[in-house]
């Protein structure tokens, strides 16, 4: 459960085919919301072993001041305007 939000926190496997991939994007979310890329496939995989070894040892990674200040910019931006849109191509 997110205890700021009181939210109870869902654990995820994402199985992703792009077309015309011959391989599988596989990503595992923990109860934190984490993405932890297990790899590429070339068949369609079995990855209940190694999610499961993911959700038994996770741990909440710590934001670096750094992230979190890029972060608050970006929300920043997002609330003055700036980024509405792909104006200039750029964004």
């Amino acid at each position: 459960m997110d205890y700021k939000t009181n939210k109870k926190m869902s654990r995820r496997i994402i199985i992703d085919k792009y077309e015309g991939n011959t391989h599988y994007n596989v990503h595992v979310i923990d109860s934190f919301g984490q993405e932890h890329h297990l790899g590429y496939y070339l068949l369609p995989p079995v990855v209940n072993k190694e999610a499961q070894e993911i959700w038994d040892n996770e741990v909440k990674r710590e934001i670096s001041p750094l992230s979190s200040a890029i972060h608050d910019l970006h929300q920043h931006d997002k609330k003055s305007g700036i980024l509405r849109g792909n104006r200039d191509g750029l964004d």
